[in-house]
């Protein structure tokens, strides 16, 4: 790899106190960066600062839906990381607003700012066309970012695991509540999981590397699962059987739109009507992508880590073990 850059500077971290946000700051920290989280609410996430030495770590207020709230975050800094995003719209909180726009407004200001590097972390399957609003509102926010700094550098992440996650954390609460877990599709659908901590590894590598710049990398884990086998292995992670039933799509829409109405109501969905249109498609690195292995990260296995934080949902605890609970 080209030598990386040998002066951090100040980088503003948009969405960085969100689950992945946590990853990247803590990452971004021991490269030696100062950082500036850019939230909504800072006094919420004070346990940010102590991820890195005395004052390395600035907590500050910001809305991206302004872009003179943006244009101040980011005053000053030599670097900018967009982790904005959402799996589910609630009032303001729109895919739109949050995903596309606001990616806009990050990019042009950072632009007209003076700002030199910038990544925005958008998704595998983003796509203008897609049905999904999540997918297209990603491929307008990459569009807007690249239209604005051409030098950005993309990153578009499989499904993301790590201990706060909302994809095995969400069903293996399911799986403590009821004896059936469904198979949207039949469970057919191929993911490439990847931990929170090799994204966060690849901000850092990405940043720092000059060739990086104006590159759409995809990132994905060292295996490729079924959606169903992905609920088989959390099962046997947390020692418990449950029934997986396979729901067509056009049955799974209709369940989605409950979901709808409980986001609407400011509920978290279990599921919801765009969610069930990306499993229509196939979350995997694309061939020919430029992945991990270009910015020289060994991706970490899955199995390596679930144990750390599943097993909150065993039956008996942390020090039970999975195959004593089996058939709960």
């Amino acid at each position: 790899m080209t030598q990386a850059l040998t002066t951090p500077g100040l980088v503003t971290v948009f969405g960085g106190s969100g689950f992945l946000g946590r990853y990247a700051v803590r990452a971004l920290a021991k490269d030696g960066w100062r950082i500036r989280v850019a939230m909504r609410r800072p006094h919420l996430a004070p346990e940010l600062r102590v991820m890195g030495d005395v004052g390395q770590i600035e907590l500050h207020q910001a809305n991206v839906r302004y872009p003179d709230s943006i244009a101040d975050a980011l005053s000053g800094a030599d670097a900018v990381v967009n982790l904005v995003g959402v799996l589910y719209q609630s009032g303001k909180q729109s895919f739109q607003a949050l995903q596309a726009h606001a990616a806009r407004d990050i990019a042009r200001v950072a632009a007209g700012q003076g700002v030199g590097r910038m990544i925005q972390v958008s998704a595998i399957g983003a796509d203008a066309s897609s049905s999904s609003a999540y997918a297209r509102t990603k491929a307008e926010g990459e569009a807007a970012v690249r239209a604005a700094l051409p030098g950005a550098i993309i990153l578009r992440p499989s499904v993301v695991f790590g201990e706060e996650d909302q994809f095995f954390n969400r069903f293996a609460a399911m799986a403590g509540l009821s004896p059936v877990l469904p198979l949207i599709g039949g469970g057919k659908t191929l993911m490439q999981p990847i931990y929170a901590g090799d994204v966060g590894a690849a901000i850092t590598v990405a940043l720092s590397w000059p060739e990086a710049a104006g590159r759409t990398f995809e990132l994905g884990g060292p295996a490729v699962y079924s959606f169903k086998t992905l609920m088989e292995i959390m099962l046997r992670e947390i020692g418990r059987r449950r029934l997986l039933a396979p729901v067509p799509f056009s049955v799974a829409e209709g369940l989605g739109a409950l979901g709808d109405a409980a986001a609407f109501l400011g509920l978290p969905p279990p599921l919801t009507t765009d969610q069930v249109r990306l499993l229509r498609v196939d979350n995997v690195v694309a061939p020919g992508a430029a992945t991990l292995a270009d910015l020289q990260i060994t991706p970490t296995a899955l199995e390596a880590v679930l144990p750390s934080y599943l097993w909150k949902y065993r039956v008996g605890g942390q020090f039970a073990h999975p195959a004593t609970a089996h058939g709960v």
